[in-house]
């Protein structure tokens, strides 16, 4: 009786793996994803290409706070390079003037600060 069972639960978890997707001919799914170009399915596709390599800018400007606000997340975090298509030299420079303007309070540090401090004469 107890091999009896013990085949049965055997046989229960035999092949079976869940949402683990054991069928590796299937490929999951990412064989429903369209490769490259083309198929937009609505999505937003932003140009290739580093946006200071194609403007042919040498230096990222601390001081202009407008762009560095683009790199930086609402919570104050700095955008990784994979979304927003900078090339390595340049988000080394981007990543350098958002803590340069961090540092002299130019930007906020976190959405935090923000709402901690309001204003000038608030505390």
């Amino acid at each position: 009786m107890t091999s009896e069972r013990g085949d049965r639960d055997r046989g229960d978890r035999g092949g079976d793996r869940g949402d683990r997707g054991g069928d590796r001919d299937r490929g999951g799914d990412r064989g429903d994803r369209r490769g490259g170009g083309g198929g937009g399915g609505g999505r937003f596709r932003r140009p290739r290409g580093c946006e200071f390599c194609r403007s042919k800018v040498d230096v990222a400007d601390y001081k202009d706070t407008q762009m560095v606000r683009r790199y930086i997340t609402e919570s104050g975090k700095m955008e990784p390079r994979r979304k927003v298509g900078t090339c390595s030299k340049h988000q080394r420079m981007v990543s350098q003037a958002v803590k340069r303007a961090r540092h002299l309070a130019l930007i906020p540090y976190t959405s935090g600060h923000v709402r901690l401090s309001g204003g000038m004469g608030r505390r």
